[in-house]
């Protein structure tokens, strides 16, 4: 791997096609499309990306960053002076809370994936399930910091609460799913 920054066109590509696969899904967008918006070329395309799946596994890739730095932010100010692992779940709960009120907010853009790539061996699937365990294993650790408990269940509580919180946000009024997805997580909690 290089430690050159990406080129600016293929930055341009997959900032193109990610603003445009999130808001309209994986397989109604054409590769012509995304080179049009993106005003590339589509030599300049396959130089970058060999196909389009490769193009959807990178903006997956690129998402999972996002999120990644995302949870480690909120993690960290939930810490921050002298907070306490409580604090850190909370923090990381409104981050994903928050997240559902966002304008143009389509839910999950690993569960879209997987919904419009099922097969558990296709590589855009791989990369949704390798982002879920990161998922997992990170909540699962920090919750293992709150109380005596094994973590192991109240993360997968945790995910599941999460996952009904991107769905249920992009198909009805996204106040109450973020009102009881956050109750979800205090009663977690208590349990903890």
């Amino acid at each position: 791997m290089s430690d050159r920054p990406p080129s600016e066109a293929r930055t341009r590509l997959l900032g193109t096609a990610s603003r445009i696969f999130y808001a309209e899904g994986l397989h109604s967008v054409g590769v012509d499309r995304i080179i049009t918006e993106a005003s590339t070329t589509r030599a300049t395309f396959y130089r970058h990306f060999p196909g389009k799946e490769d193009l959807v596994v990178s903006y997956l890739a690129e998402a999972d960053r996002a999120l990644r730095d995302r949870f480690e932010s909120s993690r960290a100010g939930g810490e921050s002076g002298g907070g306490s692992a409580v604090d850190a779940v909370r923090a990381v709960a409104a981050d994903i809370a928050d997240d559902v009120r966002r304008p143009g907010f389509r839910g999950c853009a690993f569960l879209n994936a997987a919904a419009e790539y099922p097969d558990p061996a296709h590589p855009v699937h791989r990369q949704v399930l390798e982002h879920r365990q990161w998922f997992l294993e990170a909540v699962t650790e920090l919750l293992a910091q709150v109380g005596d408990a094994p973590a192991g269940p109240a993360g997968r509580h945790f995910v599941m609460l999460r996952d009904g919180a991107m769905v249920a946000g992009c198909l009805s009024d996204p106040d109450p799913v973020r009102e009881t997805f956050l109750a979800g997580v205090e009663a977690l909690l208590r349990l903890r």
